[in-house]
């Protein structure tokens, strides 16, 4: 089971989706809010799903769907892991295990409910924000409001609200680092700067349980787009210096980020990216497990662009320290051959030298001519 999850988590690593903005409601309180705001949140019933799903059977086992290292994950298994066996723990245990992506729609859903005294309210915004992982994984019920009682039973019968608000010191320094070390806002400017795409608002929810399990979700409603992100903390490596902790940290989030900005003149010029990547085995290892969630040169296409992307931004950022813009070129091309795309190292050589040829066009112009460029990489 360990080895299914591990996969899919290669797979949710990269997911976007695009969700029904009928379930979701941007009124004008909520849109004057977060307008050109960025905002990372600890959610409190989100934050009860991650636990849970901690405390099931696939949870205990598996290091990359949950974090295991650490004060928090300790504390939270001192608290909670005697009531590893109530009935919910052990369905939500059954339904993970048959289908690994009701870990997303638990999580993803949670955002619709928020407590109120010991019962679960629904949300006036976020009615049912994640329905569907792909094209042919959807549901068509929130998984809250199906286990509504249950998950409050279990939230009472643990203290799971006073835990939640104990943790409070810990969750606020969680949210710090992430400000600091981060730099979403450099990257949204950079985005907006660098692609025709327009977004009013970033989102990110966190949780100290979160590791490999990341994923990405538009959400567009009342002429109001806003890009949700879940991610875990933000980590300190000890080898690394200051800059090289910004750079890898900075990427978890850009990579997700530009899949936003990315998708669109990807998906326009589809045709031409088929023909400019016909010959798969050049720029996919098909014997690398988690290639196959790329079928298509479009998907593989968008992989390259996504991380390729984010050179051209450390290009930019660091553009003083030649050091650590190596280090970030090394990195990703060292990532990406690991990952299965052997190409990495040629695409984001191409990338900077059209990026240094329309140094004052966006990106989407210069798609076409570069994407042609590809076919003699």
């Amino acid at each position: 089971m360990k080895k299914v999850i591990l996969l899919f988590g290669i797979f949710i690593l990269e997911f976007v989706s695009a969700q029904d903005s009928e379930k979701i409601h941007f009124d004008e309180k909520y849109k004057k809010e977060y307008q050109g705001k960025t905002k990372i949140e600890i959610d409190e019933t989100k934050e009860l799903l991650h636990i849970m799903i901690a405390m099931t059977e696939v949870g205990l086992e598996n290091d990359d769907m949950v974090e295991q290292k650490g004060k928090y994950y300790q504390d939270v298994l001192q608290h909670f892991k005697k009531f590893k066996d109530e009935k919910i723990i052990v369905k939500f245990d059954s339904i993970i295990k048959v289908n690994p992506t009701n870990y997303v729609f638990l999580t993803g859903n949670a955002i619709s409910h928020e407590f109120k005294d010991d019962h679960l309210v629904p949300d006036k915004n976020f009615m049912f924000p994640m329905k569907e992982v792909s094209s042919h994984t959807k549901i068509t019920v929130n998984p809250i409001v199906t286990y509504k009682k249950e998950i409050e039973d279990f939230a009472k019968k643990t203290n799971f609200r006073r835990f939640y608000k104990n943790q409070t010191p810990y969750y606020k320094t969680i949210i710090k680092e992430y400000n600091q070390q981060a730099n979403l806002e450099q990257q949204w400017e950079w985005l907006e700067k660098a692609f025709n795409t327009k977004v009013n608002s970033y989102l990110i929810f966190c949780s100290p349980l979160i590791n490999g399990l990341n994923y990405t979700s538009t959400y567009d409603n009342n002429y109001f787009k806003q890009i949700i992100m879940v991610l875990p903390p933000v980590s300190k490596e000890k080898n690394f210096s200051e800059k090289q902790n910004i750079v890898f940290n900075t990427r978890i989030m850009f990579t997700e980020i530009d899949h936003n900005y990315v998708s669109g003149p990807t998906k326009k010029y589809a045709k031409e990216i088929d023909n400019a990547l016909k010959e798969r085995e050049k720029w996919v290892n098909t014997k690398q497990e988690g290639t196959q969630y790329y079928p298509t040169p479009e998907r593989v296409f968008d992989e390259y662009m996504t991380y390729g992307v984010f050179y051209l931004f450390c290009n930019d950022k660091f553009k003083d320290d030649q050091s650590i813009i190596n280090y970030a070129y090394n990195d990703l091309n060292a990532l990406m051959k690991d990952r299965g795309f052997p190409k990495m190292k040629e695409f984001n050589n191409a990338l900077l030298t059209f990026r240094k040829k329309y140094p004052n066009k966006k990106i989407d112009d210069w798609y076409p001519e570069f994407i042609e460029s590809c076919s003699q990489l």
